[in-house]
């Protein structure tokens, strides 16, 4: 990244590669299986040590700043049961990444300014996360609700803070720990489109570079209409300093679809797909990655002397080329920060990669090969598309 738009990201206070805080980690503790995408810990729960525990939190980031946006422009309350899976997804799918895809114990914690959030939003937040619990589970993913904590933090919060922490103990044999192999090839699937348990297009967005996203693509008009939707240390000239109003369309598939709509498709679940793909083909399988923070450079933190390359990728969507084109960010940046049309890659034998894109593409989540692993000297990772070819 540049120093100019390090400079714009960090104005913004937000950070693709969150380098601060993986600073302040690197001396902890990082678990049973350093290179595992979550930490895996001992059974705490039941000191059986052919079983280990995952816990992990996330929370749905700055996207709740513009749904509350688009909740007050349109008076759509589906935006916060979105929300709400936002942020399971951002936890549940990481803890698919090392073989935990059942059983999974949730507990929310939810931030709210009293004075801009009413109890209907609160109660459509709750109501959305039961309605997700349930449709995991007609898909075969066993979640469970241990209850939470709301609390009015106005002091602290301008609108609303929605997170979720999970928990899951998993037999150590049906762990996965990232080995990517020399000769492993990278399956790919898409963040956009339909699923077949999705109700309507997604436009592919996840959880990850919404700062970014809103700011670029915005018209300045919801700077001055909603003054408590940024942070006021910011930089008026990085606020809100698109072109395009929520409302305003783009034609898909022969339908139109507000920007609001794209932004705020809610972050899709893989783990229905991960969870028959792991049954069927584990012993083919070195490696998962979620391609959140970091985004198309996040598997760099999971493997050590490999040069992956990325010369095949999915089309890049609609919502990414808007960003692209609204905020002037060179691509090679923008694959630092958006998933830019595959938010889940599996490394994997070539003998299995057309039975998991199979998978995939009978949930309607296009799949395809997308590049390869070889040995190197240190690690790098080359991504070529139509444009160029970029180094990391």
């Amino acid at each position: 990244m540049s120093q100019q738009d390090s400079s714009r990201y960090s104005q913004r206070g937000v950070s693709a590669s969150k380098s601060e805080v993986h600073e302040a980690i690197k001396h902890l503790d990082k678990g049973l299986f350093p290179l595992a995408f979550c930490k895996i810990l001992p059974d705490l729960t039941g000191g059986d040590p052919a079983y280990a525990n995952i816990m992990h939190a996330d929370t749905a980031g700055t996207k709740t700043s513009l749904a509350y946006i688009y909740w007050q422009e349109t008076g759509d309350m589906s935006v916060w049961k979105n929300i709400i899976q936002d942020a399971i997804v951002m936890n549940i799918d990481d803890m698919a990444c090392v073989g935990c895809v059942s059983d999974i114990i949730l507990s929310s914690t939810i931030g709210r300014n009293k004075s801009v959030i009413p109890g209907t939003v609160i109660a459509a937040v709750i109501q959305g996360t039961q309605d997700f619990v349930d449709q995991m589970k007609d898909l075969g993913v066993e979640l469970t609700l241990a209850g939470g904590e709301t609390a009015d933090v106005g002091d602290i919060v301008r609108t609303i803070d929605v997170g979720i922490t999970a928990f899951g103990r998993i037999k150590r044999v049906d762990t996965i720990v990232n080995d990517m192999q020399d000769g492993d090839v990278i399956v790919g699937l898409a963040s956009y489109g339909q699923a077949s348990y999705e109700s309507r297009y997604n436009g592919g967005m996840g959880s990850n570079g919404l700062t970014s996203a809103r700011h670029d693509v915005l018209d300045s008009i919801y700077r001055t209409k909603y003054p408590e939707s940024y942070d006021p240390m910011i930089d008026e000239s990085l606020v809100y300093c698109g072109s395009r109003l929520l409302t305003d369309t783009i034609r898909i598939n022969d339908e139109d679809i507000s920007i609001g709509q794209l932004i705020l498709s809610p972050t899709r679940s893989y783990i229905p797909v991960l969870r028959q793909i792991i049954e069927q083909h584990k012993s083919q399988i070195s490696g998962i990655i979620h391609c959140t923070g970091g985004a198309q450079t996040k598997v760099m933190k999971f493997v050590k002397n490999k040069k992956i390359t990325k010369d095949n990728l999915l089309e890049i969507p609609p919502l990414f080329r808007l960003i692209e084109r609204e905020s002037g960010t060179p691509r090679r940046e923008m694959y630092e920060v958006f998933n830019m049309g595959h938010r889940m890659e599996i490394y994997c034998k070539p003998q299995v990669s057309d039975a998991i894109i199979e998978i995939s593409k009978a949930y309607h989540i296009d799949a395809q090969v997308i590049g390869y692993v070889e040995d190197a000297d240190a690690n790098e990772l080359i991504i070529t598309d139509e444009q160029d070819t970029y180094h990391y």
